[in-house]
């Protein structure tokens, strides 16, 4: 009978993809051409944001339950997929310019219901090379959280169903990293305004659909199995996992995690790319298929659970002090033996 773990998996070794980045780059150097910024990304982001405020027009005469039905079947991929190329905004590879940028994520936002664009970008960022340091990646769940929902599937399709009320309570813990900025409060007041506009124009149905599509889109979804795909220990010791199924054609390549984090400066559309120059790097490894197949395991698994993650210490001679979230990338690549302008 499977017992139920009580602390997360400690690792003494520094984050994983650095060295696998400088293995890659030395072995196949023309990877460094798929870098760089896809402009396009702001047409796709656009068409979205006006594709949820079409849908939410044209239910907002509609009875709560036929919102929910929407939300569930359409509304919750759209979302999705605004939360990825918020990701691509987070990681400046739409605009040159920060400023753009940081607005092209708020834009990604508008029709969310609640703001998480600035402050992904302001914890994402700290994710990348301070992988499963309890101090500072705020992807890794609190232990109160871990210990409060143990490994039964009550508490863990709980924990889905609220994933986004539970990351929002993770900040006090990270407390190397400020998290009131200028570019908070402009987000907030941003999404607030869009909300009470809606509300105004369209009433509450609407709002209830961008709301629903929000939840579902990070929740008790096959969507929501995404944040298990990438960093539970499905097959420890491995950390991350890629997921090379069908529906990345409508989130924007999202499941190829490894990839990413290997080569986070790379955008969505050449991700699939670096696997094909590189193959023996990545089909090695243990990958999935299939993000509702996952979901169930994750809920019915005993043996998984919020603790089924890496923690660890060793940051690798990489310093959290700093400027911008430019200056920390800037410096991630020097470590990484790339090149800062790109």
């Amino acid at each position: 009978m499977a017992t139920f773990s009580s602390d997360f998996v400690h690792s003494h070794s520094e984050e994983p993809h650095i060295q696998r980045t400088k293995d890659i780059i030395s072995k196949y150097p023309e990877i460094k051409k798929l870098m760089g910024r896809n402009p396009n990304t702001f047409y796709y982001t656009l068409g979205i944001v006006l594709m949820q405020l079409v849908i939410a027009y044209f239910l907002r005469a509609q009875a709560w339950w036929v919102a929910l039905i929407v939300a569930y079947a359409v509304g919750a991929f759209a979302n999705h997929a605004l939360f990825v190329l918020m990701h691509e905004f987070t990681h400046n590879m739409v605009f040159k310019n920060r400023t753009a940028n940081l607005w092209g994520g708020i834009l990604c936002d508008l029709p969310n219901a609640f703001p998480t664009s600035v402050s992904f970008r302001k914890y994402h960022l700290k994710h990348h090379a301070f992988q499963g340091h309890y101090d500072i990646d705020a992807d890794l769940p609190s232990v109160w959280e871990a210990k409060l929902m143990g490994s039964n599937f009550i508490g863990k399709s709980i924990w889905l169903a609220f994933f986004p009320l539970f990351t929002a309570l993770r900040p006090p813990r990270l407390k190397e990293i400020k998290f009131a900025s200028r570019w908070i409060y402009i987000n907030i007041l941003s999404v607030v305004v869009v909300n009470v506009l809606i509300y105004m124009f369209l009433g509450p149905i609407a709002i209830a659909y961008l709301a629903f599509s929000f939840v579902f889109s990070i929740g008790l979804h096959p969507l929501g199995a995404r944040w298990i795909q990438e960093h539970f220990l499905v097959a420890p010791p491995q950390e991350t996992y890629s997921y090379y199924g069908i529906l990345n054609k409508v989130a924007f390549n999202v499941g190829y995690h490894n990839e990413h984090h290997d080569f986070s400066y790379v955008p969505w559309n050449n991700l699939p790319k670096i696997r094909a120059i590189a193959p023996e790097y990545y089909d090695t490894l243990v990958y999935h298929t299939s993000w509702t197949k996952l979901l169930f395991q994750w809920i019915f698994d005993k043996e998984l659970s919020l603790f089924s993650r890496i923690l660890r210490k060793n940051r690798g001679g990489i310093s959290i002090s700093g400027g911008t979230e430019e200056d920390f990338i800037a410096g991630r690549k020097m470590k990484e033996n790339v090149p800062a302008a790109q």
